[in-house]
């Protein structure tokens, strides 16, 4: 019956999605009515941050006339124009972004894809002009690089996506240039004898009091689509993507020294290791591209930003960072989260393959890996292990485009080692139903089986199970108004071993309403939001787990900051008991000046405590800061402060966890960072029922990193890393492993 029902679901949303097919075909002729004409140059143009060639007197300007936040569509308080040209290879671009107090500009060296708070330039162009899916790409006034994939049907945004193009920023009495030169090779779009269509926007980002949008493109914010709204650019005639092709081959030199009882044991220097690999990128058409990476380095550079893994129920989600993943990743990503690569930990060989045929989007990647990470989800809490056996996975993503920004996918994962095995596959789709209406849904269905000794241990079951999931999404949205409504059921056994689902046995139900209020000229205020959430999550046997209703306030305001109140009431069923629980959420972030930026989270109020069943006082307390120091000096630190206490206000744990990250950045490419992270947890044993646990645990990690990045494939990182603990069977602070690493990989491109 919920087989049936799921299905029935999805037939009805596909026949919306035909039904709607010939509103896309509408906007794309109405916008075609307005086309502007890109040049083709035969002249060389250094990328040097000066406009002096003489082939830009001959390019299409485009004036940045209208601000679009956080005003809407006024005309922009400075002047930018932008200069654009192709030369038969690549797309050019020039900014000339004047400012009357250049003194003021908020622009410094960082790391890619990091500097979006300051003063920048760019252009997001929709290459198959189906208004679905962009490329962006951001310039700070110092030239520092962010690339991005924007997928409008999600109203998404990912920086994971890296190409290699260049760009040079700079500063002058005036304000800044900026040039910018993205090689045909970097991008997908369909092969044209002739001219083609490319829609397009072009932005600065002007951040003083509030931090304005300007734009050649105003933008309704009563539409839910962004590149629909876009102006459009033809030219790029007989444009040829290239062969793109990527050889990086890879080495890797590391030795790591640790203690196997830190307790009793001396540190015991390890053997060095050395790894060399290959990874390949080939373009084999302008819009399908193969990754092949043999004896790859899938490990991580950067430290993980932690997390306090106490009186928590389910597993902790850490984002991925390995390069081979995050290509590409925004093709797998669907409304349950089938798909998390961290779940990949050492594989041999990877491959990928993610294109695009007209409406035709696709995704897939196989690996086999050395260790098998399983995580074992339930209605109330799950587990996380990882076993020393092979296995082999396999994921396939497709998307078939249907009219006005709707699409039908479907999805299939699959991983098996010895006698063990889970397959996961299903369907999923979004309708926009109009500029205000969206329906998205997933249905899902699994088989694993599990080794007879891991049943056994981790309490599941030792013949095949069986799990169906579905996921059904409505949502509206108008200029004042914001609204939506999910329900999920997800069967006792389903399990989805490539992706993150750590609970399963439940039907959910979740509701949003929301006010917008926008500011205007004679406000101090941007916006306002009120509004509230209501929610319920119950196990398969009717018994409520969960349920809550809050209502919450935030205000945007001058100094790009925000303020956001939230006050709940729930109820949470924990080892045989219903808990009424109230809390106070609050959420804050100012930025008094460029390069300086305060966040600040608190919660308190009621809260389980999971460990010892009863309900107890929790004061959760979280700032953040990020200094520039100057142009080339960043301080990032973050700071959580947990503590919970019995109704009588007896202390039953505090934890305390600080990361510190000090960079020193020499130039565009290079960069020096020093990571801290220090966790200090204390318990009160004599009231815990089951005193197995450390009355206190202080761990101690540092990271020294150096970064040389030519572009984001050819790269150089020399490491060191070490952890101290101590606990109640170390009397002083030991240390317990440390870590020296270098990686050196070239981007070859015959």
């Amino acid at each position: 019956m919920k087989g049936e029902k799921a299905v029935e679901a999805a037939v009805l949303v596909l026949w919306l999605c035909v039904a709607s097919s010939g509103h896309a075909q509408n906007a794309v002729e109405i916008a075609s009515c307005c086309t502007r004409d890109v040049p083709r140059t035969t002249e060389d143009i250094e990328i040097d941050g000066f406009l002096d060639e003489p082939a830009w007197s001959e390019a299409l300007v485009l004036e940045l006339t209208t601000e679009t936040y956080p005003r809407e569509n006024r005309p922009a308080l400075v002047q930018t124009h932008a200069y654009l040209l192709e030369d038969g290879s690549q797309f050019l671009i020039a900014f000339d972004a004047r400012d009357p107090n250049p003194e003021e500009i908020r622009a410094y060296l960082r790391d890619r894809d990091t500097a979006y708070n300051d003063d920048m330039v760019g252009v997001i162009i929709d290459t198959f002009n189906d208004e679905r899916r962009a490329f962006e790409f951001l310039v700070n006034a110092l030239g520092v690089q962010m690339d991005l994939t924007n997928d409008d049907i999600n109203r998404a945004e990912d920086d994971s996506w890296d190409a290699i193009w260049e760009s040079v920023g700079r500063i002058d009495e005036n304000g800044y240039i900026v040039e910018i030169a993205i090689p045909f090779s970097q991008l997908r779009f369909p092969r044209y004898d002739g001219t083609q269509t490319w829609g397009i926007d072009v932005v600065r980002f002007h951040p003083r009091l509030d931090r304005a949008r300007i734009s050649i493109n105003p933008l309704e914010r009563g539409r839910n689509c962004y590149l629909c709204q876009l102006t459009k650019i033809t030219g790029f005639a007989g444009a040829e993507p290239g062969r793109d092709l990527e050889i990086v081959p890879s080495l890797v030199v590391s030795r790591i020294d640790k203690r196997d009882e830190p307790a009793t044991d001396p540190l015991v220097d390890g053997d060095p290791s050395i790894e060399l690999g290959i990874n390949l990128r080939w373009g084999i058409t302008p819009d399908v591209t193969a990754n092949i990476a043999v004896n790859p380095d899938f490990s991580q550079v950067e430290a993980d930003v932690p997390q306090l893994d106490i009186n928590n129920q389910f597993a902790l989600l850490f984002p991925e960072s390995r390069p081979f993943f995050l290509e590409g990743a925004d093709f797998f990503s669907t409304p349950i989260n089938t798909v998390f690569t961290r779940n990949i930990a050492f594989p041999d060989f990877g491959a990928k393959l993610t294109g695009r045929r007209g409406n035709h989007t696709f995704g897939l990647f196989a690996t086999n890996d050395d260790v098998t990470n399983l995580l074992f989800p339930g209605p109330l809490s799950s587990d996380t292990e990882s076993f020393e056996w092979t296995s082999d996975a396999f994921v396939g993503r497709y998307s078939l485009g249907l009219g006005n920004a709707s699409a039908l996918g479907a999805l299939v994962t699959s991983r098996s080692g010895d006698d063990y095995s889970n397959d996961v596959i299903g369907l999923d789709g979004r309708f926009r139903i109009n500029d205000s209406h969206n329906v998205r849904f997933q249905y899902l269905t699994t088989k694993t089986q599990y080794p007879l000794d891991i049943a056994e241990d981790f309490e599941q079951p030792t013949e095949p199970i069986e799990g169906d999931a579905v996921n059904l999404r409505y949502a509206f949205s108008s200029r004042e108004w914001f609204a939506n409504a999910v329900y999920e059921r997800l069967d006792p056994g389903f399990r989805a071993d490539m992706g993150f689902v750590p609970r399963v046995g439940i039907d959910e139900v979740v509701s949003h309403v929301e006010r917008i209020w926008h500011g205007t000229d004679d406000n101090r205020w941007n916006r306002i939001d009120w509004g509230g959430n209501l929610g319920r999550v119950e196990q398969h046997d009717d018994q409520l787990l969960n349920s809550f209703v809050n209502t919450f306030f935030a205000v945007h305001g001058p100094m790009q900051s925000l303020l956001r109140m939230t006050v709940a009431r729930r109820q949470q069923f924990w080892d045989g008991t219903l808990y009424d629980a109230r809390n106070f959420f609050t959420f804050s972030q100012i930025q008094p000046r460029g390069g300086l930026l305060f966040t600040f989270f608190a919660r308190t109020g009621d809260q389980v405590d999971f460990d010892n069943s009863r309900l107890g006082k929790e004061l959760r307390l979280i700032p953040t800061m990020e200094w520039n120091a100057n142009r080339r000096l960043l301080l990032r630190l973050q700071h959580t402060s947990l503590k919970l206490d019995t109704q009588n206000g007896e202390k039953i744990f505090d934890a305390q966890l600080t990361d510190f990250r000090l960079t020193w950045q020499f130039n565009l490419r290079s960069f020096m960072r020093l990571t801290m992270q220090r966790q200090d947890i204390e318990r009160n044993l004599n009231l815990y029922d089951d005193p197995d646990e450390n009355a206190r645990t202080l761990s101690i990690g540092a990271q020294l990193l150096y970064s040389y990045k030519l572009n984001p494939q050819t790269v150089f990182f020399l490491g060191y890393s070490d952890n101290h603990k101590e606990d109640d069977d170390i009397s002083s602070l030991i240390q317990t492993d440390r870590d020296v690493f270098m990686k050196l990989s070239y981007a070859w491109t015959p």
